[in-house]
């Protein structure tokens, strides 16, 4: 399933004329060892984490090198209760593991809210629905083929 993901988000890059870097590497399962494989700045990478509100699951992503602010992130998503979907959720809506679910909400059916402290940098890299497959791009054409939500709720 996970290899589905990658292959839709290859046809995602190459429909929309998007140049991209596919990085093939050991697998890796923290921010820090991405960064480290893919030759990257930590607060370069794409940091995607589910998460469920009492009605639905969102997408959230934040720079590599910080944390998400749960309580910013429920105002801006005017829910009231909010946290990390469990592993077995997050498998069940995105085929992915944790850790390696992909930046692109529109890949895996969610909704997506993207820091804007991601988005300082030129390029951003991140987990292509596999721990040993990154994509590295420029973050004008992340914005472009995602158009997610942009507001800041990383710390």
């Amino acid at each position: 399933m996970a290899e589905e993901i990658f292959r839709k988000i290859i046809d995602l890059l190459e429909q929309n004329k998007v140049k991209y870097k596919l990085i093939e590497h050991e697998p890796v399962f923290t921010s820090e060892g991405a960064a480290k494989v893919r030759g990257t700045k930590l607060e370069q990478g794409a940091k995607a984490l589910v998460l469920q509100s009492k009605k639905k699951l969102f997408l959230a992503v934040v720079p590599g090198n910080k944390k998400i602010n749960l309580e910013k992130l429920k105002v801006i998503l005017k829910v009231k209760k909010l946290g990390l979907a469990s592993p077995e959720r997050v498998k069940e809506k995105t085929s992915c593991e944790i850790g390696s679910v992909p930046p692109l909400g529109n890949v895996v059916g969610l909704d997506t809210y993207v820091d804007k402290n991601l988005l300082e940098n030129e390029y951003i890299a991140f987990n292509a629905g596999s721990h040993s497959k990154s994509i590295m791009m420029r973050s004008v054409d992340y914005v472009k083929i995602v158009n997610p939500e942009i507001d800041l709720f990383a710390e």
